[in-house]
C-alpha cells in the first residue's frame, strides 16, 4: 500500500500540519482522527489496515490529517470564544487547502470524509457546512454537539460549527445529495448523539442509514468492521 507523508505551511493557520495519505488514485477520502489524534493514529490503530484492499484496488485515496484538538474545544487554557475561533480557521483549512488538494489530485470534484468518534464530529461539521464539496460522510461512534466544550459560552462561531444547531436551518441543497452513514452501537457511548442528529435528518427528509451495531461498544474492533463496510457504499 502507497504512504506518503507530507507537511505544509498553512496560511489558514499559520502553522505546519502534518498528514499521511494512503494509495495513489481514487475516490478522495478525508479520515479525521478520534479525540486529540494525530495524523498517523488511524494507521496506529489500524482502522487503515481494516480498508487495505479499497486503496490497493484504486478505489480510494485515505487523506489523514492533523486536528487542532488541543488548540480548539479541548483547550481549556483559553476562553471559549478564542476555542471557536481556532475551529473556525481550521475548517477554513480545510476548505481551502485541504478539501481542493485532495480534489485536485484524484481529478473528482468531491470528497468523502469519516472519522471515529470525535473525528465523527470533524467529519460531520465539515460536510454539514460545506454539502457543496461533500459526496459522502461517514462517521463511526460520533459525537455532533460541542457545547459541552464551551463552558456556557456561546457565540455564532460556536454555533455554526455545531451541526445540531445550524442543521436544522440549512436549506442548502446539496444536503440531500450525500450518501450519508451514522454509524455507531448498542453500548456506544455517543449512541445518543447518532440518534438525535439522525432524528434531525429525518425531520428535514434527507435520507441517511442510521447503522447501529448490536453487542458492541466504542471502541475501535466495531469501526474497523464499519469503515470498509461504508466505503463500499461508493459509487
Amino acid at each position: 500500500m502507497i504512504e506518503k507523508y507530507h507537511r505544509w505551511y498553512s496560511p489558514n493557520l499559520n502553522l505546519h500540519v502534518e498528514m499521511l495519505v494512503f494509495g495513489d488514485r481514487g475516490f478522495p477520502v478525508i479520515l479525521f482522527p478520534t479525540t486529540k489524534g494525530r495524523y498517523h493514529q488511524n494507521k496506529d490503530f489500524g482502522l487503515i489496515d481494516s480498508v487495505k484492499w479499497f486503496v490497493e484496488q484504486g478505489l480510494v485515496k485515505i487523506y489523514c490529517p492533523d486536528t487542532l484538538d488541543d488548540r480548539t474545544w479541548y483547550d481549556k487554557g483559553i476562553h471559549p470564544a478564542d476555542r471557536a475561533r481556532n475551529y473556525s480557521w481550521y475548517d477554513k483549512m480545510l476548505l481551502h487547502e485541504l478539501a481542493p488538494w485532495a480534489m485536485h489530485e484524484t481529478g473528482i470534484g468531491k470528497v468523502a470524509v469519516a472519522g471515529c468518534s470525535f473525528g465523527g464530529y470533524h467529519a460531520a461539521n465539515f460536510a454539514f457546512k460545506h454539502p457543496e464539496k461533500v459526496a459522502h460522510l461517514f462517521t463511526m461512534g460520533g459525537a455532533f454537539d460541542i457545547k459541552m466544550f464551551t463552558d456556557g459560552f456561546y457565540n455564532d462561531d460556536i454555533f455554526y460549527n455545531n451541526p445540531v444547531d445550524y442543521l436544522p436551518g440549512s436549506n442548502a441543497g446539496d444536503l440531500w445529495n450525500i450518501n450519508i452513514v451514522l454509524g455507531t452501537s448498542e453500548h456506544d457511548i455517543c449512541k445518543d448523539y447518532n440518534i438525535q442528529l439522525s432524528n434531525i435528518l429525518n425531520k428535514k427528509g434527507i435520507k441517511h442509514w442510521l447503522d447501529i451495531r448490536p453487542n458492541a461498544s466504542h471502541d475501535w474492533p466495531i469501526w474497523k468492521e464499519m469503515f470498509p463496510h461504508y466505503l463500499s457504499t461508493i459509487k
